[in-house]
C-alpha cells in the first residue's frame, strides 16, 4: 500500500482548486506571519508558535511553508523541514471554520509534491494521539503509526503519534528519525 502511494502522482494539490475554486494555495510571504502566528494561537492554545517563533521556523534553513487562502485571507499553512533524506511536517494548521472541507488534505498534497521534488525518501510527522480529524487525513494519505512519544506536547503533556509515508518506491516507513544517523 505504501509502495502505490510512492509512485502515485502528485496532483491532488493542482486538482483540488478545480473543485474547489474559492482555495489557492501559494507559497507563504513575510505578510503571512502574524496571521499564522493567528492562527496559531486559535488551533494550538498554550502550544502555540508565538510569531517571533514562526517567523524564526519560516527564516530557517531547509524549510519550505505553504498557506491555503479563501481569496485573499490565509485560512490554513503548513511546512516541512528537509534534511537531506527524510522531510519532517513541522506544522499544518487550518482555520476552525474551515476544517472539514479538505484544505488540510490540499496541503498535504503540496508539502508531498515539494517533498518528492527535493527527493525525500519518505515524510513523518507528530500528531496529538487524541486529534482525530488530523488522523484521518493523515491515514488517507498513506501515514502509519511508527511511534509514540510521551508528553510530547507542553505544557499540556500531551502524547503524540509519531507516523511516517513513504515517498520512495522500495523504502519502508521504518528507519531514523529525520535529523538522526547512527554513526558507523
Amino acid at each position: 500500500m505504501a509502495e502505490d502511494r510512492a509512485n502515485k502522482e502528485d496532483s491532488l494539490a493542482e486538482e483540488l482548486p478545480l473543485f474547489y475554486e474559492w482555495l489557492n494555495l501559494d507559497d507563504v510571504d513575510e505578510q503571512d506571519v502574524t496571521t499564522i502566528a493567528r492562527l496559531e494561537t486559535e488551533l494550538f492554545g498554550l502550544g502555540a508558535w508565538s510569531e517571533a517563533a514562526v517567523q524564526q521556523e519560516l527564516q530557517a534553513s531547509s524549510r519550505y511553508y505553504a498557506v491555503a487562502r479563501d481569496k485573499k485571507s490565509v485560512i490554513g499553512y503548513a511546512g516541512i523541514w528537509f534534511d537531506g533524506e527524510d522531510a519532517q511536517i513541522m506544522t499544518i494548521g487550518v482555520a476552525s471554520s474551515y476544517q472539514g472541507r479538505h484544505v488540510g488534505t490540499a496541503l498535504m498534497g503540496m508539502l508531498t509534491k515539494k517533498a518528492r521534488s527535493l527527493g525525500a525518501r519518505r515524510m513523518l510527522l507528530e500528531v496529538a494521539t487524541d486529534n482525530e480529524p488530523a488522523l484521518a487525513v493523515y491515514k488517507s494519505a498513506g501515514f502509519e503509526q511508527i511511534g509514540l512519544r510521551k508528553r510530547y506536547y507542553q505544557p499540556e503533556n500531551k502524547d503524540a503519534y509519531v507516523m511516517a509515508c513513504v515517498l520512495r518506491a522500495g523504502e519502508s516507513v521504518r528507519g531514523n528519525p529525520v535529523g538522526f544517523s547512527i554513526p558507523e
